[in-house]
């Protein structure tokens, strides 16, 4: 046998068993997450080490106790999930609108310091959150947007746009110049350009750029406690589920089950998703 023919054989049971040892480590944490969640908090106390649940012991009342209004004696989940995806998307959606103009200007435009911006724009993350928490926290306590998802989203807006325009610039820095200049000679002005052509070949790098910062906004804790906390009907899932985490008399199994519900959209978009993300559609335009 050859050393390039044993190698290959090598590397090739290799990579199989190193596929296997990060699907458990990753999948693992969230089948156990999944599976507490279904249990009886008998079941649990009675067997915590149980990696399987019988058919008898299924239950879904977790979900109903967490979806549950506080009105009805629940804790009110399905309120959290839709402040979230309103903050969500209202941010992804400021966002592109900001970021979309501001890499395209980045990327073809050219102007005194045009290649220090995408640093400058980066550089606004030395900053810690912790920082930036107090005066923001003033300054839109002045505004009358302290305890609104407003004001939220509008500070996650200022937290994305920096690194969404990064993000957005090295994509559109890949499309040819001759699409545009053939969009030109057919009577496009550059908004008509941006809009028509490079928009839809840019389309993978909006969604890739659009899901990280869906993520961000679903995801953070510091900001909604800090504008948040004082009114809990404006409450995010994450505020939410800090609740459950620090209440005594709450079952682990509806800790599990809130921990379910904030992760399964996430989840779920990335996988709708997952299409436009990986898919190339710039791929075979520039035909010279």
């Amino acid at each position: 046998m050859t050393r390039a023919r044993f190698e290959e054989r090598f590397f090739g049971v290799l990579r199989w068993f190193v596929i296997a040892f990060l699907a458990v480590i990753t999948l693992l944490p969230f089948y156990y997450m999944l599976l507490l969640s279904l249990k009886p908090i008998d079941a649990l106390l009675l067997d915590p080490g149980s990696l399987w649940i019988s058919a008898k012991d299924l239950t879904l009342t977790t979900y109903r106790d967490v979806l549950r209004s506080t009105d009805a004696g629940g804790q009110g989940f399905l309120k959290f999930l839709l402040n979230s995806a309103l903050v969500s998307l209202g941010t992804v959606a400021l966002t592109l609108l900001a970021a979309v103009p501001g890499a395209y200007a980045v990327s073809r435009l050219k102007f005194f310091g045009h290649r220090q911006v995408s640093a400058l724009f980066l550089a606004v993350y030395l900053f810690p959150a912790t920082l930036l928490a107090v005066p923001l926290f003033v300054i839109f306590a002045k505004l009358h947007l302290s305890s609104s998802l407003t004001g939220l989203a509008i500070v996650y807006v200022a937290q994305t746009v920096p690194v969404s325009i990064y993000m957005l610039k090295n994509y559109l820095v890949t499309i040819p110049h001759s699409i545009e200049e053939a969009a030109a000679l057919d009577g496009c002005s550059r908004l008509q350009t941006v809009r028509k052509v490079i928009l839809p070949l840019a389309l993978p790098s909006l969604m890739a750029t659009g899901l990280y910062v869906f993520m961000i906004a679903w995801n953070e804790f510091l900001f909604a406690l800090l504008f948040l906390a004082a009114d809990p009907g404006e409450w995010t899932v994450s505020l939410g589920l800090a609740q459950l985490s620090n209440g005594v008399e709450v079952p682990k199994t509806v800790l599990m089950a809130g921990s379910v519900v904030l992760t399964i959209p996430v989840v779920l978009l990335f996988f709708a998703a997952e299409r436009l993300l990986t898919e190339g559609l710039t791929s075979g335009a520039d035909k010279s």
